[in-house]
Parts: structure tokens; sequence; C-alpha cells
């Protein structure tokens, strides 16, 4: 027999000129040399994979003719070799077409290029059509929308078709209203918070991708005259959903979302510009004529401090030093509240920070759904983000929800502190810090905490309530204190709850939240439970549902 590190090296250089050594034919004629073919092929594997020469579609198309022109009467064995080289065809074909089929070759690209191209928009126009269709695949137009809107957060919005035909909503930065047409009637709201621009707002949506746990190209369409890229989304709270981008453009077109309570909607741009400005006359502020105009936005417009003493019966503070980049952009007051509204803009960044201080009019309770930190010893509510639970859009309805505002509210002495933006977290603890002397805590820590009794957890149904949540079912979990006071109602009747609940809510009281943990503090007498321990372990931010994980007992 030849020398074995003879045939070992002829072995590995037919394996690296991508050829299939002799030695495969024939096999298990020495032990030692089979466990160290088994090592190398092993080892082998480990290489990237070599790619097909320019000349090789063409060679293997030659090969497969001559193949296929063969008399029958072939064994099986050539006729399933045959099969197999036309299925690696096809695959390797696929593979190598695919560079051509996608515009982008990871996407990182993609969610880059999306960001990229939405910097230089100042504006953009088009039509939105909102389609529903459901389980059984029925498909039925809700909605067209006509869409102006720039990267200022002004916007022009009209109904085409649907419910709310011929509604019209203006944002121009100094005002927000809407024209009723069927009441005859003209809204002014606030300008700020704005949480609602209109569905499928770019900027928003391109945010959104930004920050997704992940992306993955699934395909390409072309939607009303433009080829797109088909990107599947999975958001850090939520279900997967996709959205379709423009090749030409690298802006997103079209929203496809996953189906919730049978139900799924597509959002789609039928006609889509990038504009230089929304046309002023867009933007004006015009009452139509015999239309009632209705203002709920009760705060006003102050030219400077002196002004401002006069409506207020107390002696504000004001931030020392503004964080860089924000500028104080207007003074107003709430006559009836006697409140200060402050607000401060950083235009580069399109952020708004919102500061109102009042005299305390009420005891201090915080939202059950917030987070609990401090601010100068103080407990402080912190919504993060801010939702329809929170007085503050209150008059933004269904909306709400979308925002993606922070509040930290709290109180000192004899006044009420609250602030509001759209920046993140430690630009309003900033805020704060410039505020007050004392120390800031919006992250209180996490400790790990189940109770004296620990309550079994079954994941599944667990899960099957987060679906049911997020599908508008079951939603008094999404609530710790609500979740506590179903757990310990239940304790008291355990044959079942009828009527009110033994526990009320005002029996309850929110002494931890964490965002991911929770203890309520049972404050009624006659109860077995002193304290509820809570989890999201599903899902560890404002969509995730909160479940029971352990209690203390009356001693």
């Amino acid at each position: 027999m030849k020398d074995k590190y003879k045939i070992l090296s002829d072995y590995i250089d037919n394996l690296n000129a991508e050829q299939k050594p002799n030695a495969h034919e024939n096999s298990r004629n020495h032990q030692e040399l089979d466990d160290l073919y088994q090592t190398v092929r092993t080892v082998r594997i480990l290489k990237e994979p070599s790619m097909p020469g320019k000349d090789y579609q063409e060679t293997l198309v030659n090969t497969v003719k001559k193949k296929t022109s063969r008399k029958k009467g072939k064994s099986s064995k050539k006729r399933m070799w045959m099969t197999s080289v036309s299925s690696i065809a096809a695959i390797l074909l696929f593979a190598i077409g695919i560079s051509f089929f996608f515009p982008f070759t990871n996407n990182s690209e993609i969610v880059h290029a999306m960001e990229k191209a939405y910097q230089e928009v100042k504006a953009y126009h088009g039509n939105l059509k909102i389609v529903e269709t459901n389980a059984d695949g029925d498909s039925t137009a809700q909605a067209t929308l006509n869409v102006w809107a720039n990267k200022e957060g002004h916007y022009f919005t009209r109904g085409e078709q649907g419910a709310n035909k011929e509604l019209v909503t203006v944002n121009n930065g100094e005002k927000k209203w809407q024209i009723v047409p069927d009441k005859k009637q003209v809204k002014v709201l606030d300008t700020f918070p704005d949480p609602y621009r209109f569905t499928f707002e770019l900027g928003n949506e391109i945010e959104e991708v930004k920050l997704a746990l992940s992306t993955k190209v699934v395909g390409e369409e072309s939607i009303e005259g433009r080829d797109t890229t088909i990107l599947e989304v999975v958001p850090q709270g939520g279900e997967p959903y996709r959205i379709w981008i423009d090749q030409a453009t690298n802006l997103p077109i079209q929203k496809e979302t996953t189906m919730y309570n049978s139900i799924q909607y597509k959002i789609t741009f039928t006609d889509f510009e990038v504009i230089e400005e929304i046309p002023n006359e867009l933007l004006t502020y015009d009452v139509p004529e015999n239309y009632e105009e209705i203002v709920s936005n009760n705060e006003q417009v102050l030219n400077n401090w002196t002004e401002a003493m006069e409506y207020i019966t107390f002696t504000p503070k004001l931030i020392d030093h503004v964080p860089t980049g924000f500028t104080l952009d207007k003074i107003a007051v709430i006559p009836e509240e006697s409140a200060l509204k402050l607000n401060y803009m950083n235009p580069t960044q399109n952020q708004i920070v919102t500061l109102v201080q009042k005299k305390i009019a009420d005891e201090f309770i915080p939202n059950s759904n917030a987070i609990l930190g401090k601010v100068d010893n103080q407990v402080a509510e912190i919504l993060s983000p801010l939702n329809e639970s929170s007085e503050n859009l209150a008059d933004f309805g269904p909306y709400a929800q979308t925002t993606n505002l922070h509040s930290v509210r709290w109180q000192k002495g004899d006044l009420e502190y609250e602030i509001v933006g759209n920046s993140k977290l430690e630009i309003m603890a900033d805020f704060i810090e410039n505020l007050i002397s004392g120390e800031v805590n919006l992250q209180p820590d996490e400790q790990t905490k189940k109770g004296q009794i620990e309550v079994p957890v079954d994941l599944e149904v667990e899960e099957n309530d987060q679906k049911s949540a997020d599908s508008g079912h079951s939603v008094f979990k999404l609530d710790p204190v609500f979740t506590a006071q179903v757990f310990v109602s239940l304790k008291i009747s355990p044959e079942g709850i009828q009527g009110e609940y033994p526990i009320k809510e005002t029996d309850l009281h929110m002494i931890e939240n964490t965002g991911k943990e929770a203890i309520v503090e049972v404050i009624r007498e006659k109860t077995p439970i002193k304290r509820v321990y809570l989890k999201r372990l599903i899902r560890q931010d404002s969509t995730g549902i909160w479940t029971v994980v352990g209690y203390d007992p009356i001693k």
C-alpha cells in the first residue's frame, strides 16, 4: 500500500480542487485512513464554499442535456443521479440569482438606506388606502386618506373615503384643529403632546424598524407600479408585521399587520411624492362659514414672565441650564388650574419637552401602570411610553396608545410637577436635575421578590392570555393593580365573583413597580392577603401582561 502520508495528501488535494477523491470508491480498506478521511472532511466543511465559475451555468445545462438525450434503459441508479443533478442545478441557480433579485445584500443595509433616504426628505404627499381583511380572506376598503406632512411635525389630512370622509385634521405647529363637516364644527386641540399624526407616518415607521428585534427580507412585489422589497419586522413589543420598501426611493410605501382577532390591516400609499413643503393654504387656520368653533385647548400663550406671574399664584421653579440643543420655545398658562407650562424645543432632533407646574389639588396617587421612581426623595410616576391611561392624552382617544411620549410626575411641598416629552428618559432626567437640587432615579433597580407564598404559573396559559390581550381581550392583565384585585377577590370568593369585587381598587396601593416587577399592598381589613407580587413574564414592556407570582398572607 502507498505511504499513508502520500495517500492522505492526495486526498486533501482532491478536496481542495473540488474533486471527489478516488479513495471514496474503495473506502473501508484501512480503518486508520478511514478515520483520517472523516477528520479531513469534518475540517473541510468549515471552509467557505467555493462559488461556481463564470461558465458553470452553461456547462451544467449542457451536461444535463447530454444526460437527458441518452437512451432509455439506463439503470435506476443513473436516473436517480440525473434527478439529483437537476435538483442541485435548480437550487444553485436560485442561490446565484438572489443577488440579482434583491437590491440589498443584508437587512442592516435596508434599514440604513431607509434612514438615509428619510434624512433627505423635507415633506411628502400621498393618498393612504386602508384595507381590512378577515379570517375568511374577505377584504374591504375601510378608508382613504389624503396626507400632507413634513419632518417638523406639521401635517394636513383629509378623509377621502370611509367613516371619516371629509374629516380634516391639521397641525401647523402653533395650532391643531379638526374640521368636522357633518357636525359643522371646528375643534381646536393641543398642539403638543400630539401622539397621533396619522396612520403610517414615515418617520415613526422607519424608527420602529430601526429599533426592531429583527428584520428579514422575504421577497419583492410591484405595488402601484413601484418595485418594492418586502421586509418582515419583529418589533420589540407586539407581533411581527411586513413592510414594503420602494426600491427607487428606499422609503416604505405599504404595511401589513399580523392577524389580530381575525382582522388584518394593509395600509398603502397608492400615490406618493416627495415635496419641498406643504402648501401654506392647507396649514392656515380658518373657520368655515356657519361652523361652530369649539376650543378644547384652554392654554394661553404669553409673551414674557411678567404676564405669566399675573395668572399663577405661586413662585415657579425655573431650569437653570437647559440641556444642549434645547431652547425655551413657549411660555403658557392654563388659567383654570393656575398652572404654568413651559415648552422647550430641539429643532435639529425634532424633540419637544414640556414642563408643567401647578399647586397641589389632590392626593398624589400614581397611575396603576406607572413605573415608580424617585425625584428629590419623592415617589415619581413614570409613564414610558405615555399611553391612553394618562389624563394628558384624554383628547386623543384610541390613537393615544400609538405615542412615543414619556412623562414623569411628582409632588414636592405644595406644588405638583410634570414633564412630558418625546425625548429619551435620560434627557428628561437632565431637565429634572437642572430643576431640583435632589437626586433623580427614573430607572429603579430590579429586585426579584416572590412573597412568602409562591403562586404556581402555567406559562402556556400566560402566553395565551398575552395573545388575548394583544387582540383586545383580557386587558385587565395589562394593569397590575387590576390583576391583583382579581387575584385577591378570588381568594376571598373562591367559588367565583358575583357582582362587585369584594376588594375595591381603592383598597389596593402600589408600593413598588419597576416596569417588570410590581408589589401591590392590600390596605383593607378582613382580607387573607397583605401583599401581592407580580411580574411581566411574557413580554417586559408596556404591552406585556402582569402575572401574580406570590403573596404575603395576613399573619
